[in-house]
């Protein structure tokens, strides 16, 4: 797709790289060096903090082995899972596709563990058998799941993963509590017992036990977790040999924001699972599906300034953006604050919230689509809330930060027929590097059929 010539940056001085989130390498140079590359909106992804982030989750503590696997649907793009899984990563993906694209990736089978809602109908029922035959790792979910499969498994004596519904949840907002009373996720505490005796009969063995409370959750309920899953380990799972928390680490986008100390929860874990070998003999595997923490402040979307009005009391100014919930929906959805930065025509740094001093100018950044809810500046209610911020001019970049997880993966892009951002990333030793096209008219159109049974071409 060639970008709409009006939101090409066009350099015009060359100011002094300055980082823009303290520990990456993104700086307003990157920022504008990308932008006349392909035109504002595109993501930016920082390819050495995904490595970094990477390395630091692979060095946590651990009391007899660990796994990590990044979970797939955090951010999906292929250039995004070959960094991953060339620092030694495995996966976890939520769906068959995100097998299939796994794959496609480079990555084999028996690295990646599918753990999913779905349940297989005949086509993909024989395509999971097909890919457990080369090593692909399946949890069952759902007493259904464990009906479909458990021929095949039974009789081929491959172990499953089972995922029980914790019965206490915590998230960064209700809808990622994925243990309260009202998430479905994993096999219901009621259920159990069903499932476990069918499981026996069938000569199914768990190896491992899935339990996930939710993302963003708090580091003192993610211990709480650790101790609530040991307990059913010793009470009724007697074969298993890997307990997997899933992910869920706190991310701190905003400089306000604390996250999760993960060896400070891997020292705790560690010290748990070795007070659980000395009392039962056990000694019982880690692992662990972190995706926000991998990615998300490697992601910057990056965006121009195509309007400025202000409010109807004149109380605050509307920045008009050239991307917003199309691309990154978690403000609208979870209410969530991501940091911003400002970079001018000219490729200066303006300002941003990682630096030192708050301008007294309140704004809100809003996008093009036809919904009040299109804001980057929402607080958890859906209520637009202005912000301190400096003033940008038409034409000056507001890149958004904290937009590596849960933005490209899960965005409405084609509401109001907007099209998909293009992607780029700065990869360690080889500059920067476009990993996705934007999307085009003609793909988003592509699968029509008009009445007449044709369309006219685009």
């Amino acid at each position: 797709m060639t970008a709409d010539p009006a939101y090409i940056y066009k350099k015009k001085a060359d100011h002094a790289p300055e980082l823009l989130y303290p520990r990456g390498t993104v700086t307003n140079r990157t920022v504008t060096d990308a932008a006349s590359m392909c035109g504002t909106p595109f993501y930016l992804y920082d390819g050495s903090l995904i490595a970094d982030q990477c390395r630091s989750l692979l060095h946590m503590p651990r009391a007899h082995g660990l796994s990590v696997r990044y979970a797939i649907k955090a951010n999906p793009s292929r250039a995004v899972l070959e960094l991953i899984a060339a620092q030694g990563m495995q996966f976890e993906a939520g769906s068959m596709n995100e097998v299939k694209r796994a794959q496609l990736a480079g990555i084999h089978p028996g690295k990646i563990l599918l753990t999913s809602q779905d349940v297989p109908d005949k086509q993909n029922l024989l395509l999971l058998k097909q890919l457990m035959h080369r090593g692909l790792n399946y949890t069952i979910c759902s007493f259904l799941q464990l009906q479909r499969i458990a021929p095949y498994a039974g009789q081929n004596g491959i172990p499953l993963c089972i995922r029980i519904h914790p019965g206490q949840g915590s998230g960064a907002s209700a809808t990622r509590n994925t243990g309260d009373a009202y998430a479905s996720f994993g096999v219901q505490q009621g259920e159990l017992p069903l499932v476990l005796r069918f499981a026996r009969e069938q000569g199914i063995e768990f190896s491992r036990l899935h339990v996930h409370i939710g993302s963003g959750s708090e580091p003192a309920l993610w211990k709480e977790n650790v101790l609530r899953t040991l307990h059913t380990v010793e009470e009724a799972f007697p074969h298993v040999t890997t307990i997997n928390l899933g992910g869920g680490f706190k991310v701190a986008r905003m400089p306000d924001e604390d996250g999760a100390d993960i060896n400070e929860l891997g020292e705790f874990t560690a010290e748990k699972l070795r007070d659980f070998s000395r009392q039962t003999g056990r000694k019982l595997h880690l692992e662990i599906e972190p995706g926000t923490f991998v990615v998300a402040n490697s992601g910057y979307l990056v965006t121009s300034v195509i309007d400025i009005k202000p409010n109807r009391d004149n109380e605050f100014m509307f920045y008009l953006l050239n991307g917003g919930m199309e691309s990154n929906p978690r403000p609208l959805m979870y209410g969530a604050r991501h940091p911003f930065y400002m970079v001018s025509k000219s490729g200066k740094l303006l300002w941003s919230d990682f630096k030192a001093g708050q301008p007294d100018c309140p704004g809100v950044i809003v996008g093009r689509c036809c919904e009040t809810g299109d804001s980057q500046c929402l607080d958890p209610r859906g209520i637009v809330t202005p912000r301190p911020m400096a003033r940008p001019g038409l034409g000056d970049m507001i890149v958004i930060g904290g937009t590596g997880a849960y933005c490209s993966s899960m965005a409405p892009f084609n509401y109001n027929s907007y099209l998909q951002a293009a992607e780029r990333m700065l990869v360690p030793g080889q500059g920067l590097r476009l990993i996705r096209e934007a999307q085009s008219l003609e793909q988003l159109v592509n699968n029509e059929k008009g009445l007449a049974g044709t369309g006219r071409q685009v």
